[in-house]
């Protein structure tokens, strides 16, 4: 057999958790061909001495449904050796659409430079795989699609017909490759959706053994609630969860414990259940999250007028958005150009100045953003690092970016997003380097194999004989993240050779401009209760 690539002298991990050996490793045809000692020339040789060999880190928390068709590169994921990302996640994603116009409410990255011209998973699913991503993709149904597909912007639950209608474009995307469905009920789209509709959506994915992941209801004040009634959706419906950012934004009272609690108990009783976190000290999301749906239904001239009344105003600030939730003194305007005086401040700091109250300053932003509603981006200050200590030490946990795949150069140059560039290389340095939590091979595990088996992908996260050849390279003293709060558009150091499918992505560090990434779409037989 020809041997495409020879990877020589690393050190080896398989992504199980146990600890590495020295061995070269072997692809041929997309596939991990030998490992051990190598004797035969490969068409493509590399020296790994003193790097570390592993398979390709998975984002099982990602955005990027809209970015990796505006720029498949995906340079920010593959410079810190991501080879697979999970999209459609907290219920934001790309499809099923029935409104372009209103679907832009739950796309994370949308730009308006390209249009949305499909509709339904398979569609989209297609114009993806034309894209030719430089690395794998797998994709969740998201909720929010669901609900603007099915309701509109409504504030409501949704009546017997259209919680069908909901049923069957989930059941559609699931047939058509998608690997499971996602909620996000903090956000608008979805906060009046109640337990019961969740767990008959749920029920749908249980069908085919498809995962369910959410975005918990509250994340402040009632984190546990909001996780047990995760639990409790997923053991009614019969599915397998997946609790997206498990920690809560506040952490008095033990209830970091008692989430993590919760999903172990879960687990113990028999429940298939894990969760995942991001990595920064602070949540991101749109600061138009503040706007009730009932406030943008009626379109751009109707929310203006809101804007411009007093009364809305004050019926506004009532509404319970997953920013206001827990003070404005924590929550910080990324940079913006049409208030660049505003940035990289709090809300509350700005209205003392003003002598305002800090929520008029927030809907005063968005209505001289009133044409780019999607523009002006908030960080919520909320996460301490002996937290994330905690939580990232826990079995059951796994990082996620919560974030898109950007480029320093290209059509998302100008773009920013909070873990794009940092995720995966702050876990190593953070986890293995620095606080110790975690030794080598485990926190490869929990970039690894253990999203892979959430995903039921079998031959992905591991190095085995026949797997696929996803594979990072890096050198374990230099992986780390540059970005900054501030300045996130840095690219990871550290990574040297990143191979996906057998294309090698990135050799010495730099990009190859190959894109051997493919759209792995779930094929499964149904099943009936």
């Amino acid at each position: 057999m020809s041997l495409d690539l020879v990877i020589r002298n690393g050190t080896l991990f398989d992504g199980t958790g146990k600890p590495p050996v020295q061995a070269d490793i072997a692809v041929a045809g997309g596939r991990i061909a030998a490992i051990g000692r190598i004797d035969e020339r490969g068409g493509t040789e590399i020296d790994a001495q003193g790097l570390n060999v592993a398979p390709g880190f998975i984002d099982i928390h990602s955005h990027s449904d809209y970015t990796l068709l505006r720029d498949p590169r995906a340079v920010s994921a593959v410079k810190q050796g991501v080879t697979l990302e999970v999209i459609g996640n907290c219920g934001f994603g790309c499809a099923p659409l029935r409104d372009p116009v209103l679907a832009r409410n739950a796309i994370y990255g949308f730009d308006e430079g390209m249009p949305l011209a499909w509709r339904g998973v398979g569609e989209y699913l297609e114009r993806l795989e034309k894209a030719k991503p430089a690395i794998n993709v797998a994709m969740l149904v998201p909720n929010g699609q669901l609900r603007l597909a099915a309701i509109g912007i409504e504030d409501r639950p949704a009546d017997a017909k259209e919680l069908d209608q909901m049923a069957g474009l989930l059941a559609d995307g699931l047939a058509e490759g998608a690997h499971g469905y996602s909620t996000g009920l903090e956000y608008p789209a979805e906060r009046a959706a109640p337990e019961s509709e969740i767990t008959q959506l749920a029920r749908v994915a249980a069908r085919t053994d498809a995962l369910y992941a959410t975005h918990t209801r509250d994340r402040d004040h009632k984190a546990v609630e909001a996780i047990e009634e995760a639990v409790r959706t997923a053991e009614h419906a019969g599915v397998r969860l997946q609790v997206s950012h498990l920690l809560p934004r506040v952490t008095a009272g033990g209830m970091l414990e008692r989430s993590i609690e919760t999903v172990a108990t879960a687990r113990a009783r028999g429940l298939d259940a894990a969760f995942d976190m991001h990595t920064r000290r602070y949540g991101t999301t749109f600061l138009n999250t503040i706007l009730p749906p009932w406030a943008t239904r009626d379109g751009r001239e109707a929310l203006r007028a809101h804007l411009d009344s007093a009364e809305s105003r004050a019926r506004m600030k009532g509404y319970p958005s997953i920013i206001a939730a827990g003070g404005w003194d924590r929550i910080v305007l990324l940079d913006n150009p049409t208030v660049p005086e505003f940035s990289r401040r709090t809300f509350g700091d700005v209205g003392r100045e003003l002598g305002r109250d800090p929520h008029d300053v927030a809907f005063d932003v968005l209505m001289r953003e009133i044409d780019h509603l999607h523009r002006p981006m908030v960080i919520i200050l909320c996460y301490e690092e002996d937290a994330q200590a905690a939580i990232f030490s826990h079995p059951l946990c796994m990082p996620g970016s919560d974030a898109t795949t950007l480029a320093p150069d290209g059509p998302l140059a100008g773009a920013t997003f909070h873990g794009a560039y940092s995720w995966a290389a702050w876990f190593w340095r953070f986890t293995v380097k620095q606080r110790r939590v975690l030794s080598p091979e485990e926190a490869i595990h929990r970039l690894t194999a253990l999203p892979a088996s959430v995903m039921r992908l079998g031959d992905r996260g591991v190095l085995r004989e026949g797997a696929a050849a996803d594979i990072a390279v890096f050198d374990p003293d230099r992986f780390a993240e540059r970005a900054t709060t501030f300045e996130p558009n840095q690219l990871a150091e550290g990574m040297m050779h990143v191979v996906v499918n057998g294309s090698l992505a990135l050799r010495d560090g730099r990009l190859t401009g190959e894109r051997g990434g493919a759209v792995l779409r779930r094929r499964a037989p149904p099943r009936y209760f």
